[in-house]
């Protein structure tokens, strides 16, 4: 969309400092292509340079009619614009708050603003449909007794068909975004409705979901709207206007976060040494791999250490011109390959198009310039130098100079600011403050002490992406009516709605253990205790339990920010008999008539199993500690010692007696 030109004459004078209430007009100096070697141009991707005549005069006529604040630029309000991509960022920049606020709203072009706006609303279409559960959303929140896992207790879903309502809303607000119609509106829709049922359901939550988030609040309080948009033809006054930089910082600070963070976590051990994700070399992306290195080496290698090199130097090297195109390629690559691999929406897809926000502010309008004109129906063509001044913007003295009077008033042809106000220094705090705060969540967790658990705090917003892997052995719930003193057992998804991810967090398994106690007045059990027994594997330890099953968890105390007593710890110290494990792995081979279970448990505690009859050779062996192994039929004890083994019976209630001396887990090896 093309700035008018105005078709009013102007005539220079000299006459502007006489009275500050004459009619003004400003006309567009001629303008110099930005790449050619411009005096006045600079290198980067933010600054904006109008033309120097009679700089004298030009200087005090602009303070005599230096204006502050309103939304946008009236295009036929002709300045002077010359678009280099950046000036380049000076420690002087920085050195006050006046400055920082300068360099924060320098004039920018909005174009590729405008093409990540379009992209991230497309994408947010689709997730709403799939990822966010629009597509199934009867199954979700359409059975009462099923429980929920919401951030804030007593936050609950509407009936089903106002979940639809909020689900199109979301919807609509997204197309809104897409389209720069309606803009403000549409952000704040979309973004209230995401949020709201981001907080319902914690199980789904991801780390990518938390950043669809984040992006959506961006979107809302920048101005992407100012270019290729409904909005931007309805309103002229906003058309094609320059953006603060500090709209292009947020994004890219976010992305540049999400890349660095994660690389940074990636330091873990467990991931260094490859135990995070094994086996995913057999996926046939890694194919081409196979000619060179072995699977195990591609897990290592190319999975694990290359997975940490691209994360935690991705963001450093798109912020790099020079290195921008290789960043570019090689992030490409990585997010084409996660969306063959992992079923993880649109993450990948977004990251893709989010990538774009380091490049040049004009990128979109140097691509259309590459299409034949005889192919050019719906793109623009209008360039950098077209663009009005915002008064959202800080222009320097040099940027606005007067070069006439017409018969327009102050108050319509007013110069965009030269000086930053209190709202431009307040968006410059604003924009620290959230980086901020971005940089200090994913490591809250010293805070938020009743989330952490074997990991710190919840899946979501720490950018621990792939760093953990968990195996559940099995969940055992029972409870027991106290009136009666009857004992029971439940299906421990019987009410979870398939959620599994619950089993691992204790704000979650207090949760449900609410929620079915509440379900359970239905049967006429209304005053009962619940226990909970989950035996879990972190990155291919021992299967271990995660909470102490003699804990009622009706009664049991969880607070947000106390470290919850009644969640077990990893047993870290055992992490060293990995590589035991992965020895017996390699000896047994392919071999899939043996079933292996490592586990190890706490002293005094025991663990009841029942062995089936068909599996008539099951054989335990004590590895450390020592165990005493209770047999019903007959009726008999055994002591067992590190490296002594026993075979048990078909057809038989087994009762694993796991105890050791104190502070010293004892661990065992149960082969079928």
């Amino acid at each position: 969309m093309s700035t008018r030109a105005s078709s009013h004459k102007t005539v220079e004078t000299n006459s502007v400092r006489k009275a500050k209430t004459e009619s003004t007009a400003y006309k567009r100096l001629p303008q110099k292509n930005p790449t050619t070697n411009n005096p006045t141009s600079h290198h980067g991707d933010s600054a904006t340079h109008y033309g120097k005549e009679e700089a004298g005069k030009s200087r005090e006529a602009a303070e005599a009619r230096q204006s502050n604040g309103c939304d946008g630029c009236d295009t036929d309000r002709n300045w002077q614009t010359s678009f280099p991509w950046a000036a380049p960022i000076k420690l002087h920049d920085v050195t006050s708050c006046n400055r920082l606020a300068r360099l924060l709203c320098r004039p920018t072009d909005p174009a590729l603003l405008a093409l990540i706006r379009f992209l991230f609303g497309l994408l947010m279409v689709l997730d709403t449909l799939m990822e966010r559960g629009m597509a199934g959303a009867d199954m979700r929140w359409g059975d009462p007794k099923q429980c929920q896992f919401p951030l804030i207790n007593g936050l609950k879903p509407l009936p089903l068909p106002w979940m639809y309502v909020v689900y199109l809303l979301m919807v609509f607000g997204a197309s809104g975004i897409m389209l720069g119609l309606a803009y403000r509106v549409s952000c704040i829709t979309y973004m209230c409705c995401y949020w709201y049922i981001f907080f319902l359901d914690k199980t789904s939550w991801n780390n990518h979901s938390y950043l669809f988030g984040v992006l959506a609040f961006l979107c809302s309080i920048t101005d992407a709207n100012r270019h290729w948009s409904i909005d931007a033809l309805i309103n002229p006054n906003i058309s094609n206007a320059h953006v603060p930089l500090w709209n292009y910082i947020l994004f890219r600070a976010q992305i540049f976060l999400v890349y660095t963070i994660a690389g940074l976590k990636k330091l873990d051990l467990d991931w260094m040494a490859g135990y995070s994700m094994q086996s995913l070399s057999l996926h046939w992306v890694f194919h081409p791999f196979r000619y060179i290195l072995t699977n195990e080496q591609i897990d290592l290698f190319v999975v694990h250490l290359g997975g940490l090199t691209i994360d935690l130097f991705s963001g450093f090297l798109l912020v790099s011109e020079r290195t921008r195109p290789v960043a570019l390629l090689i992030t490409s690559m990585f997010h084409i390959m996660n969306a063959m691999i992992f079923h993880i929406g649109m993450f990948p897809y977004g990251m893709l198009g989010l990538q774009l926000i380091f490049c040049n502010p004009d990128l979109p309008r140097r691509f259309f310039k590459l299409i034949p004109p005889t192919l050019r129906l719906l793109t623009p063509d209008d360039s950098s130098e077209d663009c009005v001044p915002s008064y959202h913007c800080v222009y320097t003295k040099e940027d606005v100079k007067p070069k006439g009077e017409n018969s327009f008033s102050t108050t319509q042809g007013k110069p965009p600011p030269t000086h930053p106000n209190k709202r431009h220094k307040l968006v410059s705090v604003f924009t620290i403050a959230f980086i901020g705060w971005q940089c200090f969540l994913p490591y809250s967790h010293g805070i938020t002490k009743g989330y952490n658990n074997w990991t710190n705090g919840l899946y979501g917003y720490s950018w621990d992406m792939m760093v953990h892997s968990w195996s559940t052995q099995h969940i055992r719930i029972t409870y027991r009516d106290k009136d009666t003193n009857a004992t029971g057992y439940l299906d421990p998804m019987v009410w979870s709605g398939g959620a599994r991810r619950w089993a691992g967090h204790a704000d979650m398994i207090k949760q449900y253990a609410n929620c079915i106690a509440d379900n359970l007045k239905a049967y006429d059990i209304n005053n009962v205790e619940i226990y909970f027994d989950i035996w879990r594997s972190l990155n291919s330890r021992f299967h271990q339990r995660a909470i102490d099953p003699r804990v009622d968890l009706i009664t049991a105390d969880w607070h947000p920010f106390r470290a919850t007593d009644w969640s077990l710890p990893l047993m870290a110290n055992l992490s060293d008999w990995r590589q035991h494990f992965e020895s017996t792995y390699r000896w047994l081979g392919d071999d899939s008539s043996v079933n292996i279970v490592f586990v190890a448990d706490f002293p005094g505690l025991f663990l009841e199993n029942y062995v089936q009859p068909d599996f008539g050779n099951t054989s335990l062996t004590v590895l450390a500690g020592k165990v005493v192994v209770e047999m019903f039929e007959p009726d008999k004890n055994f002591t067992l010692e590190p490296g002594e083994k026993m075979q048990t019976d078909e057809q038989i209630d087994t009762v694993l007696q796991l105890s050791s001396e104190a502070n010293r887990s004892s661990v065992t090896q149960a082969a079928v």
